[in-house]
């Protein structure tokens, strides 16, 4: 009887732990389309548990992420896999790699491969599919994507990302623009920076503050380096004014040969050094004079220093 007791403990101790899955029934499965020109999603509601979503933002590839209502996926890594339908049961599925989980309400952000991966899949009928060990117990947690009605909401996805701008905030956040020539007349790929820097400024009223600052190599003397990374600053100063900024909006500076960017030690160096810094920034509006307001009035902003030589 004992040996019976051991066989019987030692077969179930071979049995694997059921999955749970996370999974919204076939007939309720949708995809839901949303975006303007900063950023586009392609999502799907997962009952019981959040969204599975891609994420495309401005100058960017797609990525894919789980939003999750509850804290199901413990921290450490999850396996993504373009998996099959679940109705193809002779298919194989194609393992994506490993993905890092964090706490949160987004564990993971996918690599823009593995999202393209996994969006050529669903319009090859394939599943997205998360699988994890959960919090309690080690048990083998799934969340699944199904592909149905997939194609239409595709093509909606796809005119969504036909409109996204060039470029995203933290691209333009902080640009360098180079006068790798030596003089101060702005060249083509510099306008053509500041397009794209305008470009998203029109369509963000938020970003409301440029920062220029002009650098120089140290070819010259340090009144002469001083004044062409003025120059240099000036000149950019005045693309942005005549293409319809506001002079109080930008602040100039400029250093010389003060802080280069590597050493002046050849002249390849020398020529990234000589540049304009173009920062970009979100400053509040003052209220308009005599309005009552009940906030605390904001301490003074450290006044500008001198400009650097």
């Amino acid at each position: 009887m004992r040996q019976r007791y051991l066989l019987l403990f030692s077969l179930l101790a071979c049995v694997p732990a059921q999955a749970i899955t996370f999974q919204t029934r076939l007939e309720q499965a949708e995809w839901k389309v949303e975006g303007d020109q900063f950023e586009c999603r392609l999502s799907q509601a997962i009952t019981d548990f959040g969204v599975g979503e891609f994420v495309r933002r401005a100058g960017e590839q797609a990525i894919f992420r789980l939003q999750a209502r509850e804290r199901w996926l413990g921290a450490g890594s999850a396996t993504l896999l373009a998996a099959a339908a679940p109705w193809q049961p002779g298919r194989g599925d194609i393992n994506l790699g490993m993905v890092n989980v964090a706490a949160g309400e987004v564990p993971f952000n996918s690599t823009q491969l593995q999202a393209g991966r996994l969006l050529a899949g669903l319009l090859d009928g394939r599943s997205p599919l998360v699988r994890h060990r959960t919090l309690q117990g080690g048990e083998t947690l799934e969340v699944r994507l199904l592909p149905v009605r997939f194609a239409k909401a595709y093509n909606d996805y796809m005119g969504c990302t036909a409109k996204l701008l060039p470029v995203n905030f933290d691209q333009v956040r902080q640009v360098q623009l180079g006068f790798p020539s030596g003089g101060t007349d702005l060249d083509d790929r510099a306008r053509a920076r500041l397009e794209i820097i305008l470009q998203y400024m029109r369509a963000d009223p938020s970003v409301n503050r440029i920062e220029l600052d002009g650098h120089s190599d140290n070819s010259g003397s340090r009144l002469t380096n001083r004044d062409l990374s003025r120059r240099r600053a000036l000149a950019v100063q005045g693309y942005f004014e005549a293409s319809g900024v506001p002079a109080e909006r930008i602040v100039v500076r400029f250093h010389g040969e003060q802080y280069p960017l590597v050493t002046n030690s050849n002249a390849a160096n020398r020529a990234k050094n000589r540049r304009v810094t173009v920062r970009l920034s979100r400053v509040p509006e003052p209220e308009p004079a005599g309005a009552e307001s009940t906030a605390e009035p904001a301490s003074a902003p450290a006044a500008a220093g001198p400009a650097s030589s």
